[in-house]
């Protein structure tokens, strides 16, 4: 037991000793390439220097602005503005992530802005019912967008239940239809 325990103190001092041993670089001394950004928009690169290369050192990084509607993927996903839900169930689909992340984003860079969420139900089910299961599908909308970064003061869920279908109709296409939370800008 004694040899042991000897042992495994010995491997403890041991890994110890090879920890201390690493050789670690201080952030500050760190080598750091700076860029200077021409007025076209275009990189160069000005090689390794430090914070105190000419005083002119620029980020590469272009900004976004994602409250513009112009082109591109984001701008494709913040123009849809549904999630569609299976029957009797309030469960947001993975579909749907890459939506809801888009618009995620887009509030989380304008913390002003605001949105209403609006849970809708097909016309089965009783009154009460369908404003309740509106409701559920507004907040799991809600949820899921906080989860990825809004402020729960910038999302409001609401329902309609059964009283705004999206399409008039009672088969299965329209049904399908009008089972959703629509995003509103506030």
């Amino acid at each position: 037991m004694f040899r042991t325990r000897h042992l495994l103190s010995s491997a403890a001092v041991l890994a110890a000793l090879v920890l201390a041993g690493c050789s670690t670089t201080k952030l500050d001394e760190a080598p750091v390439e700076t860029r200077n950004v021409p007025a076209d928009g275009s990189t160069s690169s000005a090689g390794t220097g430090g914070a105190g290369a000419a005083g002119t050192a620029q980020s590469g990084v272009a900004t976004v602005d994602l409250s513009k509607q112009g082109g591109g993927a984001a701008a494709g996903l913040l123009a849809q503005r549904t999630v569609f839900f299976d029957f009797d169930s309030f469960v947001v689909k993975d579909e749907y992530r890459p939506m809801l992340e888009a618009h995620a984003k887009a509030l989380s860079a304008n913390r002003s802005k605001r949105m209403v969420l609006e849970g809708h139900t097909d016309e089965r089910g009783g009154r009460e019912y369908n404003l309740a299961l509106g409701q559920k599908r507004a907040e799991a909308v809600l949820r899921t967008m906080v989860l990825l970064g809004v402020q729960d003061s910038q999302l409001e869920a609401v329902s309609f239940g059964e009283e705004k279908p999206a399409v008039q109709g009672s088969d299965e296409a329209a049904w399908a239809k009008n089972r959703r939370v629509d995003l509103r800008d506030k």
